[in-house]
């Protein structure tokens, strides 16, 4: 079932843009019946203030969090067994702060992040969930006790803020956060990493025979994008290459220039001292051009070649 393929991309997703803010540890076990938390996140403290640039996500990893992505809509028993996981993670904690004789802070249980594409009316009240006033829509909350929300991704405003959430979600919702990934800067520190991932999950698509609807399409609209992203690679190959020659080239010349003005300068030079300047960088030639106006003889260019050479 290809479930088990977004399963995987979404934890590998999360992991990625999470992990330099912080301690991930996807798959999770928790005691009773070997129950696995999909993403456990712990933030570094030096760290949060770096987490706008993931927008809405970063915001949900601010605190200690479990994250829990569904690839289809949560039904009741999956959002119960999540609060299950949560209470027991709490349970544990409270467990090791009671053996080590501490007080458990507030701060240090996790919150419940439960990632949907949608979800009725009638399930989320039967949740008693609310919208607060300070979060964007799509974000439902349970009691305050519960320390848990539900997040209807296709409901999230279309954003720069909910680009890496929406990313998780379904048909035209993923295809359009896709397209929105690809037209971010080149240098943006998840544009590329996130594309790979996003690749990977067409590859892993593609092998599969049992292929949803929303699947087809995914793969039909990453095909483009990925022909394209391809051809970039290519070309910067190219050109890197090209940059690569050019540099070599001058380098080159570099080093002609300089035997020949040593030999005007000083006279015949050795092999072992020929051999000594070719190795030298390009910046470490130019500094030799220099000095070499003020040689009188072979010595003046061992002098030299001893002080400055690597």
């Amino acid at each position: 079932m290809t479930r088990f393929i977004h399963d995987k991309f979404a934890k590998d997703y999360l992991e990625e843009l999470l992990k330099d803010y912080g301690e991930v540890k996807a798959s999770e076990k928790v005691s009773g019946e070997i129950k696995e938390i999909d993403v456990l996140f712990t933030p570094a403290k030096q760290q949060t203030s770096k987490l706008q640039i993931l927008g809405l996500l970063g915001r949900l990893a601010e605190n200690p969090a479990i994250i829990e992505p569904y690839r289809n809509p949560a039904s009741s028993d999956e959002i119960c067994d999540c609060i299950l996981k949560l209470l027991e993670v709490k349970a544990l904690l409270r467990r090791e702060a009671k053996a080590n004789k501490i007080k458990l802070q507030e701060s240090e249980i996790p919150k419940l992040w439960i990632l949907t594409p949608t979800i009725s009316e009638t399930r989320l009240s039967s949740f008693g969930t609310v919208q607060k006033e300070d979060w964007l829509s799509g974000v439902h909350f349970l009691a305050d006790a519960m320390r848990s929300a539900i997040v209807a991704i296709h409901q999230l405003p279309q954003t720069q803020e909910t680009l890496w959430l929406r990313l998780l979600g379904r048909g035209s919702v993923q295809s359009q956060a896709i397209i929105e990934l690809q037209a971010l800067p080149l240098d943006h520190p998840y544009q590329k990493a996130t594309l790979e991932l996003v690749y990977n999950l067409r590859e892993n698509l593609r092998v599969n025979q049992e292929l949803e609807t929303d699947d087809r399409e995914l793969i039909m609209r990453l095909e483009p994008l990925y022909q394209r992203n391809r051809e970039q690679a290519k070309e910067e190959g190219r050109q890197e290459g090209r940059q690569e020659g050019k540099q070599e080239g001058k380098q080159e010349g570099e080093k002609n220039l300089i035997l020949r003005l040593l030999h005007r300068r000083i006279g015949e030079i050795d092999s072992l001292l020929i051999e000594r300047i070719i190795e030298l960088s390009i910046e470490q030639l130019e500094n030799l051009g220099e000095a070499l106006l003020d040689f009188s003889s072979v010595a003046d260019l061992e002098a030299w070649l001893t002080q400055h050479s690597i």
